[in-house]
């Protein structure tokens, strides 16, 4: 497959991680959060779409792990790159499959316990995921903001999950944790994302 083709495929399936992650979670999870036992309840299709989407973006993931090995093949850290962003992917897989779980239980105790572990389970797999991050941004040679970018989120991925199991307080700073995430980690993929659509492979043939 072409270089250019790759970053296509790349860029395209990052969008569908974006967008499913936004709406599993923003609609999905949020809503069981705040009414449990009636979302579950009430809600079974919005909620077996929410799963399904999760699910989406575990198969995407492992897409983009594969075009990014492709595209990058040549450079010494591509293979060790992506196979902390597939064992990202099963991790995320494990947690999935604690969500089904939930709609079978009949109390909002055991349904919200249910949704922490899946937020356990997915916390370990985005410390993995920080390593793929800066092991990504070590393997681009452009453009260089992008790499900025994907390194501060990888660390900070791996600094979030470390502090939400080694800090009491953790709750204390979790906006603050939240925002050092979310920013160089949306801007940086997200901006990565378009640069593969737009510009990436073109140097590679």
């Amino acid at each position: 497959m072409k270089p250019r083709t790759l970053a296509i495929l790349a860029g395209f399936s990052y969008l569908v991680i974006f967008f499913a992650a936004i709406f599993a979670n923003f609609m999905v999870l949020e809503a069981i959060l705040e009414n449990p036992l009636e979302t579950v309840q009430q809600e079974r299709f919005l909620v077996g779409l929410g799963i399904f989407a999760f699910m989406l973006t575990v198969i995407f993931d492992a897409v983009v792990a594969w075009a990014l090995y492709e595209l990058y093949r040549e450079h010494k850290l591509s293979g060790l790159s992506t196979i902390f962003r597939l064992i990202h992917a099963t991790v995320m897989g494990v947690a999935i499959a604690m969500l089904p779980l939930a709609l079978d239980l009949t109390s909002n105790q055991e349904i919200l316990q249910q949704v922490e572990i899946f937020n356990t389970i997915w916390l370990l797999g985005l410390f993995f995921f920080g390593v793929h991050l800066i092991l990504l941004a070590k393997i681009l040679d452009k453009p260089q903001i992008i790499r900025i970018l994907l390194l501060l989120a990888g660390i900070m991925y791996m600094v979030d999950t470390t502090a939400h199991f080694m800090l009491p307080n953790y709750e204390d700073y979790a906006s603050v944790f939240l925002m050092l995430v979310a920013v160089p980690s949306i801007l940086g993929e997200m901006s990565f994302a378009i640069w593969l659509l737009v510009k990436g492979g073109k140097d590679l043939h």
